[in-house]
C-alpha cells in the first residue's frame, strides 16, 4: 500500500505507540483484576485503602500472589487446549447452516460460512448440567476452573499472542486477486510491524485443519471459545458460591442469567456478525484475538467472581429494577440490530420495506428512519444499558476477609464498621465505564470509515440523523 493510501486511512489507537502499550499493557491489567478481586484478603486488598502503610510485601501477601512459577501450569495449558479442540470437533460434527458473507472488495465474490455456535454451546452446557446434576459443585470442570483460574488466564493470553503472530506471518502470502478470495485489511498494511500485528493485516484469515476442514479464524474466534468461556466461568463461580456457603444468591443468578442470555442470543443470531465492522472492516490481529479470547471472558465475568466470594442478597425490589433495565437495553439492542440485518440482506422484507434511506454513489443504502433514524448507533445504547445489569448486582461493592478470633475460620464481610462498602466499585463497575468509552470510540472509528467510503452522502446522513448513540443526548 502506498504512503498516500496509508495517510488516507490513518493510524488508530494511538498508532504504533498506542498499539505497543495496549498489546503489552492489557495482559497486565487482566492479571491486576484477577488479584484485586481475590479470596485471600478481599476486594480490593485492604492495604490499598491505607497508602501510607502500603508495602509490596503486604500487597503480595494480600493478593495471594503465586509467584511467577504459579502464573503458568502445564495442566492449565493442556486443559485450555483441550477446550479449544473440543469446540473445533463440535464445529465439524454438529449440523450447521451455510451462510454467505457480504460482498468482498474488487468484486471477488463472497466467503461462505458454516455456523453452529449455538448448538455447540447447548451441547457443551448440557454436558456441564448433567455432570453438575450428578456431582454438584464437585463436577470436575468447576474445581478445575477454580484451581487453575490464573493458569487458564495465562494460557489464553499466550494463545492470543501466538494466534496474532501466526496470522500476521501468514498474511504475507496473500496475492493480488487471490484465487482463494483472501484480502488484506485497508487499515492493517501500514508497514509498521507492531501496528499491523496489532490491528491485523489480513481481513478474513482462514486455515485448513486436518479432520476439521477450513476454519475462518476471525469468525470462529468471535463467538466460540471466549463467549462460551464467559458463561462457563460464571457457572463455575455459582458452584464456588454454593460450595462455600451452601446457597446461591439472587445477585449472582442475575449476573449469570443476563450475561448468558446475551451470549446465547448472539450465538443464535450468529450470521448477524457478518455485517459488523469486526468482520467487514477490521483485520484479524492481536486486538481481536486478545479481545475475543481474554478480555471478554475474564474481564466481563469479574462480577460473578466477586459475588462467588462475597454473596450479595438484593431482594425483590432491587432485582426487579435491575432486570427491567436489562430487558429495556436488550429490546433496543436486538430490535435495532435485527432491523439493520434484515434490511441489508433483504430490503424487500415487509418488515423493513417501508423504511426510508439515502442511496450512496457506491449503491449502499443508509437508513434514516426506524431505529436507525433515531441515532446512528442506537444499538450501542441498548448494549450499554445491558451492561448496567451486569454491575448493579454487586451493589456497594467491597469486602474484607479476616480470620475469626474464636474459630480461626475466614470471615467475609464489609468490615466491622462497613468501611469496605463501595471500595471495590472501580473493580466491579469497571465494565460499565470501559464499555461506554469503547462504544464511543467504536462509533468514532465507524464514522471515520463511513466518511471515507461515502463522502458527501455520509455528510447528508449525519445532517438528517443528528445523534450518534443516545437520542437527545449524544
Amino acid at each position: 500500500m502506498s504512503p498516500s493510501s496509508r495517510e488516507k486511512h490513518g493510524y488508530e489507537f494511538g498508532g504504533p505507540i498506542g498499539a505497543s502499550l495496549i498489546s503489552f499493557g492489557l495482559p497486565i491489567g487482566c492479571y491486576a483484576f484477577a488479584f484485586l478481586c481475590n479470596d485471600v484478603s478481599g476486594a480490593p486488598p485492604p492495604s490499598l485503602l491505607h497508602p501510607s502503610t502500603l508495602s509490596l510485601d503486604k500487597l503480595i501477601a494480600e493478593t495471594g500472589w503465586p509467584g511467577f512459577s504459579g502464573l503458568c501450569s502445564v495442566r492449565a495449558i493442556l486443559g485450555t487446549l483441550a477446550y479449544y479442540a473440543f469446540s473445533l470437533v463440535l464445529n465439524v460434527v454438529l449440523p450447521a447452516r451455510e451462510v454467505e458473507g457480504v460482498e468482498l472488495q474488487n468484486d471477488q465474490g463472497r466467503h461462505k460460512y458454516n455456523f453452529n455456535a449455538f448448538s455447540s454451546a447447548v451441547f457443551t452446557l448440557t454436558i456441564a448440567a448433567a455432570g453438575t446434576a450428578l456431582q454438584g459443585p464437585k463436577f470436575p470442570l468447576w474445581p478445575f476452573i477454580h484451581e487453575n483460574y490464573i493458569g487458564i488466564l495465562t494460557a489464553n493470553i499466550l494463545i492470543s499472542y501466538a494466534l496474532a503472530t501466526y496470522v500476521y506471518v501468514a498474511s504475507f502470502s496473500v496475492k493480488a486477486n487471490d484465487p482463494n478470495k483472501r484480502q488484506l485489511a485497508a487499515g492493517g498494511v501500514t508497514g509498521n510491524i507492531i501496528y499491523d500485528w496489532f490491528i491485523g493485516r489480513e481481513l478474513n484469515p482462514r486455515i485448513s485443519i486436518p479432520l476439521c476442514g477450513e476454519v475462518d479464524i476471525k469468525a470462529w474466534m468471535e463467538l466460540r471459545p471466549g463467549m462460551l468461556g464467559w458463561i462457563l466461568l460464571n457457572l463455575a463461580f455459582i458452584m464456588g458460591q454454593y460450595g462455600t456457603y451452601g446457597y446461591i444468591t439472587d445477585s449472582i443468578l442475575i449476573v449469570t442469567f443476563t450475561q448468558a442470555f446475551y451470549v446465547l442470543d448472539a450465538l443464535w443470531n450468529e450470521p448477524a456478525i457478518l455485517t459488523t465492522m469486526d468482520i467487514t472492516t477490521d483485520g484479524f490481529g492481536f486486538m481481536l484475538a486478545f479481545g475475543d479470547l481474554v478480555w471478554v471472558p475474564f474481564i466481563y465475568s469479574i462480577q460473578g467472581r466477586y459475588l462467588s466470594i462475597h454473596p450479595v442478597k438484593l431482594g425483590t425490589a432491587r432485582s426487579v429494577f435491575i432486570m427491567a433495565v436489562y430487558f429495556a437495553g436488550y429490546y433496543i439492542f436486538r430490535a435495532s440490530n435485527s432491523e439493520k440485518n434484515r434490511f441489508r440482506t433483504n430490503p424487500n422484507d415487509p418488515s423493513v420495506s417501508h423504511l426510508k434511506y439515502i442511496e450512496t454513489k457506491r449503491g449502499t443504502r443508509l437508513l434514516i428512519s426506524g431505529w436507525w433514524g433515531t441515532a446512528r448507533h442506537i444499538n450501542y445504547f441498548g448494549d450499554w444499558l445491558m451492561s448496567w445489569a451486569y454491575c448493579l448486582p454487586t451493589w456497594m461493592a467491597g469486602y474484607a476477609i479476616r480470620s475469626s478470633i474464636l474459630t480461626g475460620e475466614k470471615v467475609v464481610s464489609q468490615g466491622p464498621n462497613n468501611e469496605m462498602a463501595g471500595a471495590a466499585i472501580p473493580i466491579t463497575y469497571f465494565y460499565m465505564l470501559y464499555f461506554a468509552i469503547l462504544l464511543v470510540h467504536r462509533e468514532n472509528r465507524d464514522s471515520a470509515n463511513c466518511a471515507r467510503k461515502y463522502g458527501k452522502s455520509w455528510d447528508e446522513y449525519c445532517r438528517i440523523v443528528k445523534w450518534k448513540i443516545v437520542p437527545g443526548i449524544y
